[in-house]
C-alpha cells in the first residue's frame, strides 16, 4: 500500500532535522533502537509486527515538490518562515541511506529489548522516528492480540472482521497484523488483495431483513452461494432461526450441497451454541459447524469453552482490530551511540530520568536468545556488537542487578536481521508475507512455558543485559551524574 509517508511525522523531527543539517551534525552518525517498556494486555509475550510497512515507507520515502512548498508556507510563532530556504533545497532531492536492523515479523518479544536498530545519519534517523513508531507500535499490538485471541481458541480458526470498527485506514494494517498474530482469515477485501491473506465472511442481518421472511432469505443465499453458505441465525429469534437453517441444510443436501455452518451472534453465546449442535444433529446435520461472534476477545472465548461450548470457528472484530483495552503499546525511539563518520569508533550515549524505568541502554545493541535443549527459550540477552559478550554469559536484570541468571553453554540465535540497506529494503518477498509470519509468531508462541502463555498473572520471560554491556551501562550513569571517584 504505497503512500507519500515523508510527512507523516512530527513536527519537532522536521525542526531538528534543520537544526542538525545547518549546526554541521546530519550527517553525523547515530543509531537508534525501538523497544517497548512493558507487556501488553498484562500478559507474558509480544508478537512483533509491522516491518513490512516500515520496509515499504524506506523504499518509496521522498519529500514532493507539494511538501516542500507546504513545509515553505509554515510560518514561525515569532513571525517568518519556520524553515530556512537552504534546508528546504535539501530535501528536493533528499534520499534515505540509513540501515535498520528488525526482529523479523511474527518474532515473540519482551520489554526492554531493542525489536528495531537504526543506524545511519542523525537527522534521518530522527525524520523516520515518528513513521517507525506507528507502524510497529500498532501493528505489534493486534498482533499480540491476535495471538492471545487464537490461543484462546484452542485451534479453532479465528476471523478477524473488526474494519467498521478499526481506527480509519488503521483498519487495512490491523487486518494484516491479525494474521500475522494467528488469525485465519480477515473479512477486509483490500487487506486480503494487498498483502495475500485469506479473506472471509458470511451475510449480514439485513440480508435476513430484506426478505419477506427468514427462510426464503436463507433459501436465496443458498442457491446463491452453494458452496460458502454460512446462514446468520440470530435476526428474530436463535431458536426458530436454526431451525430455519435446518430446513435449508437439509434441502442443500438433497441437491448434493452443504450448508458450512450457522453463526450466532447475540445472546448467550454458550447456551445457544449447544442448542445448536443439539438441534443441527438431530436433523442429521453433524458436519454443520457453528460460528459464534459478538463482542468477542480472549477471555470471553475462554469462557465459552469452558462450559463445553461446541464451536467450530470464531468471529472476533471490534475487541481485536481495536485493541479495545489497551490503546497503545508504549514503544519508545532512543539513541544509544554516536560517531562522527561511517569508520570510526562508536561513542554511548545514555538518557537519565528522573523516573528510573526511563533509564535507557548504550550502544549498538543486538539481542542472543538462549534455548533449552529441549527447544523452549530459556532467556534472552541485550549485548553491544562492538564489546561482544561477556565469556561467562550471564544476563543481568537492568531494573535488579540481584537478578542474574547463567545461559553459558546454551544453544542462542541472535535476533536483529537487515531489514534496510543504504536506505533500501532488503526483505525478501517470503520475508514480507504475512503467512510466513504467522508460522514464525507459533513456532515462536511454542518455545514458551505455559506459565508465560497463560491469560492471567504469567510468568516474567528473563530478559538482561550482558554482564560488559552492565557495567558500561553503570559506569556512563555514574559518569553523567558526576559520581565518578
Amino acid at each position: 500500500m504505497n503512500a507519500d509517508y515523508a510527512l507523516l511525522t512530527d513536527l519537532y523531527q522536521m525542526t531538528m532535522a534543520q537544526g542538525y543539517w545547518d549546526s554541521g551534525k546530519g550527517d553525523e552518525e547515530a543509531c537508534f533502537h525501538m523497544y517497548f517498556r512493558d507487556y501488553p494486555f498484562k500478559g507474558g509475550y509480544a508478537i512483533a509486527a509491522g516491518m513490512e510497512q516500515l520496509a515499504q515507507i524506506v523504499d518509496d520515502y521522498r519529500f514532493t515538490s507539494d511538501d516542500v512548498a507546504y513545509l515553505a508556507s509554515l510560518q514561525a510563532p515569532g513571525g517568518g518562515p519556520l524553515f530556512s530556504e537552504g534546508f528546504l533545497g535539501q530535501l528536493e532531492d533528499f534520499r534515505l541511506t540509513l540501515n535498520i536492523d528488525a526482529v523479523p515479523e511474527g518474532t515473540v518479544v519482551f520489554p526492554h529489548e531493542p525489536i528495531v536498530r537504526v543506524t545511519g545519519p542523525i537527522a534521518q534517523c530522527q525524520l523516520l522516528e515518528t513513521t517507525l513508531l506507528n507502524c510497529v507500535n500498532f501493528q505489534t499490538l493486534i498482533a499480540t492480540k491476535a495471538a492471545r485471541v487464537c490461543l484462546a481458541a484452542k485451534g479453532a480458526p479465528v476471523a478477524e472482521f473488526g474494519l467498521r470498527r478499526a481506527q480509519g485506514l488503521g483498519g487495512v494494517w490491523a487486518s494484516r497484523a491479525a494474521v500475522v498474530g494467528g488469525c485465519a482469515s480477515t473479512s477486509n477485501v483490500l487487506a486480503g488483495k494487498l498483502f495475500s491473506i485469506p479473506v472471509s465472511g458470511t451475510h449480514a442481518h439485513s440480508w435476513v431483513m430484506a426478505f419477506d421472511s427468514e427462510l426464503e432469505a436463507f433459501r436465496a443465499y443458498a442457491r446463491e452461494f452453494p458452496n460458502n453458505c454460512v446462514l446468520l441465525v440470530d435476526t428474530y429469534d436463535v431458536e426458530q432461526g436454526i431451525a430455519n437453517a435446518i430446513t435449508v441444510g437439509l434441502e442443500m443436501k438433497e441437491r448434493g450441497e452443504h450448508l458450512a455452518a450457522i453463526r450466532i451472534d447475540s445472546g448467550d453465546l454458550s447456551w445457544l451454541a449447544k442448542m445448536a449442535r443439539r438441534m443441527l444433529d438431530e436433523a442429521g446435520l453433524t458436519d454443520t459447524g457453528i460460528v459464534l461472534s459478538n463482542d468477542l476477545d480472549e477471555y470471553t472465548i475462554t469462557s465459552i469453552l469452558s462450559e463445553g461450548a461446541p464451536v467450530t470457528s470464531w468471529g472476533v472484530g471490534t475487541k481485536l482490530a481495536t485493541a479495545y483495552e489497551q490503546p497503545t503499546l508504549g514503544g519508545v525511539f532512543k539513541l544509544s551511540a554516536v560517531r562522527s563518520s561511517d569508520g570510526d569508533e562508536w561513542v554511548k550515549r545514555l538518557k537519565i530520568s528522573e523516573t528510573a524505568a526511563k533509564l535507557t541502554t548504550p550502544g549498538v545493541l543486538d539481542v542472543r536468545r538462549y534455548y533449552q535443549e529441549d527447544g523452549t527459550i530459556a532467556g534472552d540477552m541485550v549485548f553491544d556488537v562492538n564489546d561482544g559478550v561477556d565469556e561467562r554469559e550471564i544476563i543481568i536484570d537492568p531494573s535488579d542487578d540481584i537478578r542474574q541468571k547463567r545461559l553459558a553453554g546454551l544453544r542462542y540465535e541472535t535476533l536483529l536481521k537487515p531489514l534496510a540497506r543504504n536506505g533500501r529494503s532488503v526483505l525478501t518477498a517470503q520475508e514480507s508475507s504475512a503467512l510466513a509470519a504467522q508460522k514464525r509468531a507459533r513456532e515462536g508462541l511454542a518455545t514458551l512455558d505455559e506459565s508465560q502463555l497463560r491469560m492471567l498473572n504469567p510468568h516474567t520471560y528473563p530478559v538482561g543485559l550482558d554482564y560488559k554491556l552492565f557495567d558500561a551501562r553503570r559506569a556512563l550513569v555514574a559518569q553523567l551524574r558526576n559520581v565518578v571517584p
